[in-house]
């Protein structure tokens, strides 16, 4: 995936004709790396027209670099094969000229063309299709796993103060169900524990909160499976350790006794097949 970001910040920007802004944010000096330029070249080479070059021509100051070259747009004109090669040398060319160029050139292709951008890996597990809208960004806290989704993973949030007996009783209905459940203590992949917590919230299909207790620890991970657009359910042993801001969320609720641990398993086994955990079952 080419990494588009769009920018908003104050200051000294340029302005799109539907009131929308391109950032002169500050890049690090020097080029771009050669994937970035590949990556743009090829969304150029998919969307522009002679307009095109010409407006990104006024918004990077680079008006002489495009129109003044000897090939760029008659290789456009005329669908000659040397086209892609021009399309590199005056992006190299625009960037030289002024590093911040690169960013503008990123808000530009992502902001007229959105619709036609190359698109990521999409992890939102909590939507039934691809929605139209998506966004882009890059957390700072965490490093973006390089594992792959597990559409039979199922993670647990929990105080492990709680002691083992909803753990054991989760396991039992994901065991039934030829799905894989883990929390973050059965994980020793990176030095800092909140690492392992984000890549396996990153790579589950479904992410189980325990918020018994009012753990914080809990809540900021569960906020971060909502951010990422993970199906969330909810469980508790007391409705009122429920925060108000997701209280219309449904919740499972569950006694920590034998029986108790039978019910919930019970209910937690229809709403892990309502999701399809079960559909796997023949895979693994």
């Amino acid at each position: 995936m080419s990494d588009f970001k769009i920018n908003s910040v104050q200051g000294d920007n340029n302005i799109l004709g539907d009131g929308n802004t391109i950032s002169s944010n500050n890049t690090p000096s020097g080029l771009l790396s050669p994937a970035k330029i590949i990556a743009q070249k090829d969304a150029i080479l998919k969307n522009f027209t002679k307009s095109n070059w010409i407006e990104l021509g006024v918004y990077t100051d680079s008006s002489d670099l495009i129109e003044d070259h000897s090939r760029l747009l008659r290789s456009l004109d005329f669908g000659d094969d040397d086209y892609e090669g021009n399309i590199i040398s005056v992006l190299r060319s625009i960037i030289k000229k002024k590093a911040d160029n690169a960013t503008i050139i990123d808000d530009y292709l992502v902001k007229k063309f959105p619709d036609n951008m190359n698109e990521g890996e999409f992890i939102s597990t909590s939507h039934s299709s691809t929605p139209q809208r998506k966004i882009t960004f890059s957390p700072t806290a965490f490093t973006i796993p390089t594992n792959p989704q597990n559409p039979n993973l199922v993670s647990v949030m929990m105080p492990f103060s709680n002691g083992d007996g909803i753990y054991k009783a989760i396991g039992n209905v994901c065991s039934k169900l030829n799905a894989e459940c883990k929390r973050a203590d059965e994980i020793w992949n990176d030095p800092t524990i909140i690492q392992d917590i984000f890549e396996l919230i990153f790579t589950s299909k479904v992410v189980i909160c325990d918020f018994s207790g009012k753990n914080p620890n809990v809540f900021y991970e569960a906020g971060i499976a909502h951010t990422l657009g993970k199906t969330v359910i909810p469980i508790v042993q007391h409705l009122d350790d429920i925060p108000f801001d997701i209280r219309h969320y449904r919740v499972l609720k569950y006694i920590p006794n034998t029986q108790g641990y039978s019910v919930f398993e019970n209910e937690l086994e229809k709403r892990l097949t309502t999701l399809g955990l079960n559909s796997f079952s023949d895979l693994f």
